[in-house]
């Protein structure tokens, strides 16, 4: 039986997830619908809806200059990514230090979680848009992350999401 993606675990606690480092992220559709196109041989082709995602995506960090995108693809029901977050070195913020009160819920400015719930509301508001389908749920409440914390995990994790789309049959979104 195929594994099932469910994240119940909150972000790890006292990480500052505004600080630099770099950060693996899959972000799955609502009820894992494929919306974002189809699989053809080992290429993502993208549907009107993946086209979307993918336009709100790149403008995502042409407005967020602190934070970069080192590897990503849409795959037709999520979207992997590796993130990285550069502070400019006069910015005042503290960076990955345990936070005050790591128990509230609270999305940091300038952070992994700010991104993903912008990027989220941006692409869901314009492919509702799209179909006409106003307050119509696009993406799963969670998000998973994983924090990389050196060269290997990073080369590793690219190559993972480049072979990503030729992996489809075997993907655990597929099922």
């Amino acid at each position: 039986m195929a594994r099932r993606f469910r994240d119940t675990k909150p972000r790890l606690k006292g990480w500052d997830y505004s600080g630099p480092g770099r950060y693996f992220i899959t972000m799955v559709t609502h009820d894992r619908e494929c919306l974002f196109g189809q699989i053809n041989g080992n290429d993502m082709v993208l549907s009107d809806l993946g086209e979307i995602v993918k336009d709100e995506w790149t403008r995502s960090f042409e407005i967020r200059t602190e934070l970069h995108c080192d590897a990503w693809v849409i795959m037709p029901n999520h979207i992997h990514a590796i993130l990285r977050i550069e502070k400019p070195v006069n910015d005042p913020q503290p960076t990955n230090k345990p936070l005050e009160n790591p128990g509230i819920a609270y999305r940091p400015p300038r952070s992994i979680p700010s991104f993903v719930a912008g990027f989220k509301s941006a692409a869901t508001k314009r492919i509702n848009a799209h179909r006409g389908t106003p307050g119509q749920k696009i993406w799963q409440d969670r998000y998973h992350d994983h924090i990389i914390r050196d060269q290997t995990a990073f080369l590793k994790i690219k190559r993972y999401i480049e072979n990503n789309p030729a992996r489809w049959d075997d993907d655990i979104f597929s099922k």
